[in-house]
């Protein structure tokens, strides 16, 4: 297991009826998926709306998820920009209020070449002592990194790990710790000798998906009765389904950040419809 834990989870940030970060309802949250099976907290990123975030609120929960948590869980940090110059700051600033990873996410929209790739992480791993998550979703960024350019990638001094989002062609890169960037990919990844998974659902189905890694011989069994979870979360965009989730269950996190909205009445219905059948919201009341 690599040494920033096995499920991971990639944390909303919840907001108060203004559209503020709301710090109380966010350290609730912590402490909710530290004893509930998560090892970690990606904070600020595809699921916790990092890209509508100022780098003020950005900073500002990596610090504080640091002072709640740290040392409890590891808390990692989302820093990734098609920018490299703010890549960079961020991952400094990050490693200043002491994340124990960096979680970077492939230049988007830019889609630089090759040569480009390289240099962009060369500074950010140049930026920071800590480990670095290479984060491969070409859905949302354009651009793919295929394994022979992770392999590559990793021979650069604190790049250790793969978030792999893409469903194909999903390998171990020599040197690099393997994470599923999917919820329907963490089984699959840990019965290749994979690390675990940077997960959505473990907000809801922690220790389940926690049994996987500790349950090995069982793991194929839990996985099948967690995909109608996987696939409730997946109803539309990513966080709104595990936003309305948390928010049924009882937990206070707010609405989302234009352009996401809230999931309608169907969306609603195949969420709660899921929920219900798993024993989750008997089990909130």
């Amino acid at each position: 297991m690599s040494d920033l834990g096995a499920i991971i989870t990639a944390m909303v940030t919840p907001f108060d009826a203004d559209g503020r970060v709301d710090d109380g309802a966010a350290v609730a949250l912590m402490h909710f998926l530290l004893n509930n099976g998560s090892d970690g907290v990606v904070i600020a990123g595809t699921t916790g709306e990092g890209s509508s975030l100022q780098d003020e609120e950005h900073l500002g929960l990596i610090d504080l998820a640091v002072g709640e948590v740290g040392g409890q869980m590891t808390v990692i940090a989302s820093t990734g920009s098609n920018d490299t110059r703010h890549a960079v700051a961020l991952t400094e600033r990050a490693t200043e209020l002491g994340a124990d990873g960096i979680l970077s996410v492939a230049p988007y929209y830019v889609r630089p070449n090759r040569r480009g790739m390289v240099r962009h992480y060369q500074e950010i791993a140049k930026a920071t002592d800590k480990p670095v998550i290479l984060y491969n979703i070409p859905v949302r960024t354009g651009i793919d990194i295929p394994n022979d350019l992770c392999a590559e990638l990793a021979q650069i001094e604190h790049i250790d790990a793969l978030k792999q989002a893409r469903s194909t062609d999903v390998a171990m890169v020599d040197g690099l710790a393997l994470y599923a960037g999917n919820d329907e990919m963490v089984c699959d990844v840990l019965e290749l000798g994979g690390a675990g998974g940077i997960c959505v659902a473990s907000h809801l189905v922690g220790k389940e998906m926690r049994r996987m890694v500790d349950e090995p011989e069982h793991r194929r069994e839990i996985d099948a009765s967690l995909h109608e979870i996987y696939e409730a979360m997946g109803v539309t965009t990513n966080p709104i389904p595990v936003k309305k989730a948390l928010a049924l269950c009882g937990h206070q996190v707010g609405g989302l950040r234009l352009p996401l909205v809230e999931a309608d009445e169907e969306e609603t219905a195949a969420i709660a419809g899921a929920l219900t059948r798993h024993g989750l919201l008997q089990a909130a009341r």
